[in-house]
């Protein structure tokens, strides 16, 4: 039986992956697992993007956490990192976003915070899961009466939250013109006003969610929007965010995509200029570009890697008491602000750094070179064909076989996804036609052995 959980919560399409049935035993089991050593009634924040399957999902989350005896504070419409913030701030004990991030309106996700704000270790994880397995309906230990948890609307979430990001930021945005892109999702109100606030001169795109489009053609998954707009209003820069704005890319004023690598380089460089970079370290995983090392040790700045996932790179960050870290899809942790990657909140910082070497992003960015990089995925039959594919011989064989031929000039990583049936290609070189042409012949290879294992 395959693991409940991912590398970001439970995701899967709504209604057929991720029912509300099992949002229910996941709230029942979260409100066990996580406020076991609560003294009286346990209180869990849950907050939402904006997927048309929001209002089944939440529902049946919170009648799961409230008939386990624990109330529901309903946040409504926030960001994922909003939700970390707040749980601190109520003081809760766990936190719940229902959100699949960057995939598209088909998708939902549940995703679990402690009461610390930080994402569940994977044992925990495994505890909750194992509550969820054994439920049964007829429970002797069900609380009833005056010990049933109650559902509490926080209708001043979102205005929490964004007064939280003003105050860490103290930027006055006086002259900066600025392009959003909010994909449609969670950051769609709070984004635009929280610049505007910082006096931005802001142009919004992304920003009229119908349950269905988020994520569609716009956000950090599709640029081409946010560029033609920084492009057509002569705009400094603009900030794309994904559907529940925890990670960010940013363009410059000619257009060029600044990804989580670039944007990782100007703060990591920012905060060691300032003494501020904590052991002189970032942490990054393995996807992020070669160049990023090059940069690294030029600055005598020390790169960790991690497996992909930003909580990877939390756990990491944690045991070595590092500040910065984050992941080439954007991601970005800035650990003394934040307990989660935080899109507003890297956009914020970015700005801060920028304005401080009085730079504008596109002089900025020139301190990295990025190495030529190639990014395919497979998309594959099923989660047990992609098991079988990432653990097949004639696979391995192969990704030695290119690595032979690139030798220390290039890398090879092929992994699978954590969230989505996928087997993901990377490979970086110094020539572009000829790593385009190395990862061709891996997809290849990835779809015959899931033709393979359809056929047997």
């Amino acid at each position: 039986m395959s693991r409940l959980f991912g590398t970001d919560g439970v995701r899967g399409v709504a209604n057929k992956d991720l029912t509300p049935d099992l949002a229910y035993k996941l709230g029942y089991a979260a409100a066990h697992v996580l406020t076991d050593r609560h003294v009286g009634r346990p209180r869990v924040l849950v907050g939402e993007d904006t997927r048309v399957s929001r209002g089944m999902l939440a529902s049946a989350l919170v009648a799961g956490l409230c008939s386990a005896g624990a109330d529901a504070i309903e946040c409504g419409i926030v960001p994922t990192p909003a939700v970390a913030w707040l749980v601190r701030h109520f003081a809760a004990d766990a936190g719940v976003v229902i959100s699949a991030s960057h995939n598209s309106f088909e998708f939902n996700g549940i995703k679990l915070f402690g009461g610390d704000g930080y994402k569940l270790a994977d044992e925990t994880e495994d505890l909750i899961e194992a509550h969820v397995r054994k439920y049964r309906e007829k429970d002797g230990n069900r609380p009833y009466g005056e010990d049933v948890g109650r559902k509490i609307e926080a209708f001043e979430a979102a205005d929490l939250y964004r007064g939280h990001l003003e105050e860490v930021s103290g930027l006055d945005l006086s002259g900066v013109r600025l392009g959003l892109d909010c994909a449609n999702g969670a950051s769609y109100k709070i984004a635009p006003r929280l610049f505007r606030d910082l006096n931005a001169e802001v142009h919004s795109i992304g920003v009229e969610p119908d349950g269905y489009n988020i994520n569609h053609d716009c956000g950090s998954m599709h640029l081409d929007q946010l560029i033609a707009l920084v492009k057509e209003k002569n705009l400094d820069l603009g900030f794309a965010f994904d559907g529940d704005a925890d990670r960010v890319l940013a363009v410059d004023a000619a257009g060029s995509v600044c990804d989580g690598d670039i944007i990782m380089t100007i703060l990591a460089l920012a905060l060691l200029k300032e003494g501020k970079l904590r052991e002189n370290t970032l942490v990054t995983t393995v996807m992020s570009n070669f160049g990023l090392e090059q940069m690294a040790a030029e600055n005598g700045i020390v790169l960790e890697r991690t497996q992909v996932g930003d909580r990877y790179v939390m756990e990491r960050m944690r045991e070595g008491d590092f500040n910065l870290g984050g992941e080439q899809s954007g991601h970005i942790i800035l650990r003394e602000h934040s307990t989660t990657g935080d899109g507003m909140l890297s956009a914020l910082q970015l700005l801060q750094a920028l304005n401080g070497r009085g730079q504008s992003l596109a002089e900025a960015r020139q301190v990295v070179k990025i190495c030529p990089q190639v990014l395919k995925n497979a998309h594959v039959s099923s989660e047990s064909a992609k098991r079988k594919i990432m653990g097949h011989s004639k696979l391995s064989r192969k990704i030695k076989e290119i690595e032979g031929v690139l030798g220390k000039d290039g890398r090879v990583l092929v992994r699978s996804s954590g969230t989505e049936p996928l087997v993901r290609v990377m490979l970086e070189g110094n020539d572009t036609e000829e790593i385009n042409g190395y990862a061709d012949e891996l997809l290849a290879l990835v779809y015959s052995l899931d033709r393979d294992s359809r056929e047997n």
